[in-house]
């Protein structure tokens, strides 16, 4: 069963639970790169609101690359799994290698998607940050990004998500204001599972989004 057709779909379906916070003038989306950043979009242009991008790495297992067993975020914010570590018997050494690999990842990113611009030039405190990804598993990555938005003092901060595991849902509650989600279906698997399209969201396809996004609000 796919919920999705695509990641625009999904914002667009996102956006409708988000109506009430359109063109307000303190409303900034922040998307996660790659897949949150064309879910943003749709959300961004629903609500007449800015679009914007925060950076976050996971930090996999060193022999399974794919479990995560933490993540960094832009400003050295660093969210670490201290069951999974423990029980895989991850050593300092291996974290804070892996952490370093990903943190120069992160800054290549950084430079590529803004081109030469700074990070998050917008000013938070005070503002309704509405935090987007196109899913997610752990949450691993989204709670690093959660501590580091939440840091800079927003009025509110609300993340929106399309769909959801149950297990992350009841971590992420604890550090937002508001929680929107479409689906939390069980057993959940990967978040690919519940979209028709899923391709992988390209450097280019990022940086393409971002310009047409701040194209629409200079109008």
């Amino acid at each position: 069963m796919h919920y999705f057709k695509d990641r625009r779909d999904a914002g667009r379906k996102l956006a409708q639970k988000l109506i009430d916070y359109s063109a307000q003038a303190d409303v900034l989306i922040v998307a996660l790169p790659r897949g949150g950043v064309p879910v943003g979009y749709e959300i961004s242009r629903a609500l007449s609101a800015p679009l914007d991008i925060f950076l976050v790495r996971k930090l996999g297992v060193p022999s399974h690359p794919e479990y995560a067993m933490g993540a960094i975020a832009s400003g050295g914010v660093r969210v670490l799994n201290e069951d999974v570590i423990r029980t895989l018997g991850i050593s300092d050494s291996e974290i804070a290698l892996t952490a370093a690999e990903e943190e120069r990842e992160l800054n290549r990113r950084q430079r590529s998607y803004r081109q030469g611009a700074g990070e998050l030039p917008h000013t938070l405190s005070g503002q309704t940050i509405i935090l987007v990804d196109d899913g997610m598993a752990t949450g691993a990555t989204t709670e690093a990004a959660a501590i580091a938005l939440r840091s800079r003092n927003p009025a509110e901060l609300i993340l929106a998500v399309p769909v959801a595991s149950v297990d992350a849902c009841n971590k992420l509650r604890k550090k937002v204001d508001r929680l929107v989600i479409i689906a939390t279906p069980e057993p959940f698997g990967a978040v690919g599972a519940w979209y028709e399209d899923f391709g992988q969201t390209t450097d280019e396809e990022v940086i393409d989004i971002l310009s047409k996004a701040r194209h629409a609000v200079s109008q």
